[in-house]
């Protein structure tokens, strides 16, 4: 059960760091011109949109800067650090 706890766990913390990475993409994708014409680009923007889209109505652009992404991106530190936390409850209380 520790182990299945403990996989969980990994799998988890891994696929929001992957998730992550794939945002960090995306921003850097805008500064390149056209970048969100390429498929790479489209693909990124069906995966993150919807999530950074969560945000875009209740934090404010700063000019032509906005900030839901980074908001997004350091939310998702937050899911991770919560995922870790509750995994290691979990084993400590199955123990």
């Amino acid at each position: 059960m520790i182990a299945l706890l403990h996989n969980m766990r990994i799998f988890l913390i891994y696929g929001v760091q992957i998730y992550r990475y794939v945002l960090l993409a995306y921003f850097l994708l805008s500064w390149l011109p056209g970048g969100y014409q390429s498929s790479l680009g489209q693909f990124l923007i069906r995966v993150c949109e919807p999530f950074v889209g969560l945000f875009r109505p209740y934090i404010p652009n700063i000019g032509m800067i906005s900030l839901a992404g980074m908001v997004a991106f350091l939310s998702l530190r937050f899911v991770e650090i919560g995922i870790d936390g509750i995994f290691r409850t979990l084993i400590q209380l199955v123990r």
